[in-house]
């Protein structure tokens, strides 16, 4: 399911995009052995190249599961500041079978300036975010939200329960679009990267506003992170995972609610507490289960 009349509805009957771990090209089933020698058979997430073009001009060659090419070469761009929000795409020709995909533009692009000013990142699979990272945080002014517990706490039983390819295979980051308390577009690859450009091409091509939303990844809280909530204008980003003292930093800078560890009862907010309400009674919160606990759940403890 790509989009439906009832998308703005909220709820989880009408999600825009959730994973689809039975779609085949997704996976693969190989065999070995485990800690006993036992033969087993496992499914794992595919890897496959996908070279982006803007207009002409190549720029990188990502490695993606392979879902949604058109949203991630899309929010790929915007969030590398080659594409701005008010460009208009006259075109997005994608060839499966050459891998290869392109963006085309109105504006003449100054892609050649964005390539200048690159900046190596923390980011999985990838790591490499052009331009000046701090132009996107100064002077930028994120809409006023509220975040109450009671949201927090059931949407991370819902995005935990949410049928999955990291339930179904392991390896692979998740990127959440939520309002409220429900989960609305659920994108997921093998670079948290990936997954945050799915959702920011997403929301580009079909005018979504970010100023009451609030983005969820189960990826760590870095700077490379906290860029591209604010480049979406999401006023609200919350992990499963940690942080790093630049994404605090930059954070704060921005006025972004930041939330890690978000797991059971728990949570941390280190930016923009100020937004949280505090409406949930603990007493009737369950602690995450064993069993739904994913990548670097326990880096934590």
């Amino acid at each position: 399911m790509r989009h439906n009349d009832a998308f703005r509805a909220g709820t989880l009957a009408s999600l825009g995009v959730l994973p689809n771990p039975d779609d085949p090209r997704l996976t693969m089933a190989v065999t070995g052995v485990d800690q006993t020698g036992a033969a087993v058979q496992s499914k794992v997430p595919m890897e496959r190249k996908l070279t982006i073009f803007l207009n002409t001009q190549k720029i990188v060659t990502a490695m993606t599961i392979g879902d949604y090419p058109e949203e991630l070469a899309v929010g790929y761009l915007l969030n590398q500041g080659m594409l701005r929000p008010s460009d208009t795409i006259t075109g997005i020709g994608y060839d499966e079978e050459l891998a290869v995909i392109a963006v085309r533009t109105e504006r003449e692009t100054d892609y050649e300036e964005k390539l200048s000013k690159r900046t190596q990142t923390s980011g999985c699979g990838q790591g490499a975010s052009f331009g000046d990272v701090l132009d996107v945080i100064a002077g930028v002014t994120l809409p006023e939200a509220e975040l109450r517990t009671s949201w927090l706490y059931h949407l991370t039983n819902r995005i935990n329960t949410i049928p999955s390819l990291y339930l179904e295979a392991g390896a692979i980051h998740g990127a959440v679009l939520c309002r409220r308390g429900e989960p609305l577009v659920y994108m997921e690859d093998v670079g948290r990267h990936n997954a945050v450009d799915k959702i920011a091409g997403y929301m580009h091509r079909h005018r979504i506003d970010g100023a009451d939303k609030i983005f969820f990844t189960t990826g760590r809280l870095t700077s490379e992170m906290v860029i591209k909530t604010v480049r979406m204008g999401i006023p609200i980003l919350i992990s499963r995972s940690g942080f790093t003292a630049w994404g605090v930093e930059l954070a704060r800078q921005a006025g972004l609610t930041l939330i890690g560890r978000a797991r059971g009862k728990r949570f941390l907010a280190l930016s923009g507490a100020e937004r949280i309400v505090f409406d949930q009674d603990l007493a009737y919160v369950a602690e995450e289960s064993a069993k739904l606990r994913r990548k670097g759940a326990a880096d934590d403890e």
